[in-house]
């Protein structure tokens, strides 16, 4: 399973990547996650402009399995998605780490319990 060293992770299989200023968290789902979907059919991304709160529920997955809720790892404000994906959601499968769902600025109330490599890595061990 691929798990960059330079990202951030949840416990529910979102990756995070800031910005160097901390000010945008771009929030995409792990390589774990993507594998335990299957085949992605469909993705449900949020609005552009939506103020959201850490935890909120912003976006969907859907896959041949199941639907999968994506949470926000932060509080802020939707300012990008990744409009590729409502035409190809399968790039998710074929390249997680680069297929990003939607990007948060003015990020606040970022998670202490946000997962390094390490931590993550021990998590998907625990639940493969």
């Amino acid at each position: 399973m691929n798990v960059p060293e330079k990202l951030f992770y949840t416990e529910e299989h979102e990756w995070v990547a800031f910005s160097e200023d901390k000010k945008v968290a771009t929030v995409g789902i792990t390589d774990f996650a993507q594998d335990q979907l299957g085949d992605i059919v469909f993705v449900a991304l949020p609005e552009i402009g939506d103020v959201v709160n850490m935890g909120d529920s912003l976006a969907d997955i859907e896959s041949v399995k199941s639907v999968s809720d994506i949470y926000s790892p932060v509080s802020g404000k939707v300012v990008e998605v990744n409009e590729a994906l409502l035409d190809q959601p399968e790039l998710v499968n074929e390249a997680p780490y680069e297929q990003w769902l939607f990007k948060i600025e003015e990020v606040s109330d970022i998670q202490e319990n946000l997962l390094q490599k390490e931590a993550y890595e021990n998590l998907i061990a625990e639940e493969a």
